[in-house]
């Protein structure tokens, strides 16, 4: 019987620095039956150029003009033959058995459930990984991982997922309205569409962080706008599955969150925000920040303390080399 066929779909904008050892990572796959799709988002830099050398190892490479991350994968979905989807940005890293392991466990459970794995941030090597337990990296059904998503502002990175096709056609396409964050509203729905999370904890991946001038380290409007319609989305979608007073104040306290957080930003959005944390009852959130954003927010307010607290972090990277992100804003 031939194995399920994995389809490792790798989004691409000038990641020149990173692809090679992202694509080394993905033909070290010890799953025998996959093919690896990457999609160049018309990068500026070496990037197709380092791609095209792995056509001869039996990469399919698509190119289009620059639309996104989103397009990107939803042109690599679009052509990918896989019984199971593997999404892979094009700086991030699987560890060799990923894939064997979360498709063994898959053969265990049978139906759909969404499956995921430990993953860990690094820099520039994984021996530099810091390893921190991840409260996302847990089995649970999809309100309850969705309600500690939301409580708690955690994450899972794309490629700690891996999806059965039937359950990416569920989920729909991914959002191509959107830029950052784009990854937590598509899971959000690919999560609710399943039967269950269950995490494969032999498995591994490698989530690249830290970059200098990153999308996800991105503060300009685009960038906060973007983040406000993935998170208005994603409540919203939370709440019709089930409109409970525990999904309430969890999806008040992702609101309220976005509120302190993008703050001077986007006033349009913080106030569509606040009135809806009050019609959800409310929130006790209080604003986050380190010793002196707590000394500065009791005497100051927290409003005069986190555009203090920025005008000090932009004084401190004035003078600092940009890098390419990984994805435009649009």
């Amino acid at each position: 019987m031939t194995p399920p066929l994995v389809s490792i779909i790798i989004p691409c904008y000038n990641a020149a620095r990173w692809l090679g050892e992202t694509l080394d990572s993905a033909f070290a796959q010890t799953w025998p039956n996959k093919e690896i799709i990457l999609v160049d988002d018309g990068s500026t830099d070496e990037s197709l150029a380092i791609a095209r050398r792995y056509e001869t190892r039996g990469l399919r490479l698509l190119a289009q003009p620059n639309r996104g991350a989103s397009s990107a994968r939803n042109n690599g979905l679009a052509a990918a033959r896989g019984d199971f989807i593997q999404f892979l940005d094009a700086d991030d890293l699987l560890a060799p058995d990923k894939l064997t392991r979360q498709l063994e466990m898959a053969a265990r459970l049978g139906g759909e459930s969404a499956l995921c794995c430990r993953w860990t941030r690094f820099k520039r090597h994984i021996n530099d990984a810091d390893n921190t337990s991840q409260p996302l990296c847990k089995d649970a059904d999809a309100i309850d991982w969705l309600i500690t998503k939301f409580e708690l502002h955690a994450m899972m990175h794309p490629a700690a997922w891996l999806v059965s096709r039937k359950l990416a056609d569920l989920a729909g396409p991914w959002n191509e309205n959107l830029s950052l964050d784009d990854d937590g509203e598509y899971f959000c729905r690919v999560v609710l569409a399943s039967d269950r999370i269950r995490c494969c904890h032999d498995a591994m991946t490698f989530y690249r962080s830290n970059i200098a001038g990153s999308l996800s380290g991105s503060k300009s409007d685009a960038a906060w706008r973007s983040a406000w319609l993935s998170l208005e989305l994603s409540t919203e979608k939370l709440l019709q599955a089930e409109n409970s007073r525990r999904t309430r104040t969890a999806c008040a306290t992702a609101l309220q969150r976005f509120i302190f957080e993008a703050y001077p930003h986007v006033p349009e959005y913080r106030a569509i925000a606040a009135a809806k944390v009050q019609s959800l009852g409310g929130s006790r959130l209080t604003p986050e920040g380190g010793p002196r954003f707590r000394i500065a927010a009791r005497l100051l307010g927290w409003r005069l303390a986190r555009r203090l607290e920025r005008m000090l972090a932009r004084n401190r990277t004035r003078g600092v080399p940009s890098r390419e992100p990984r994805q435009p804003i649009h």
